[in-house]
């Protein structure tokens, strides 16, 4: 089990939590979340997240990863324009924060 600020997953049976409640997440999306959460406080750049959670190096469309990550931050609770879970960080990737902005 990995948890993180009010998340919670569990990889081995690929189910996602926040504040307890469980969350159905998509395959990518779990995969997605994973990626990021397992670096908690790291940046995450666009072609490690293509490579881990697409199995490509090459990006099949621009959009991708931001299309995921709106679903993802809708489901996780994320505001996306002030978020305390997802930031990402512009020219570099994506980071999930080990601690909320306010904390």
């Amino acid at each position: 089990m990995i948890k993180v600020q009010e998340i919670s997953i569990d990889p081995s049976t690929r189910r996602a939590w926040r504040a307890g409640k469980e969350i159905t997440l998509s395959r990518k999306e779990f995969d997605l979340v994973h990626a990021l959460i397992t670096r908690a406080g790291e940046v995450v750049t666009r072609d490690e997240l293509m490579r881990e959670v697409w199995h490509t190096s090459f990006w099949t469309s621009s959009k991708t990863i931001d299309v995921h990550l709106g679903w993802v931050r809708r489901k996780l609770g994320d505001d996306s324009r002030r978020p305390h879970l997802i930031t990402t960080i512009r020219g570099k990737g994506l980071r999930f924060e080990k601690s909320s902005p306010a904390a």
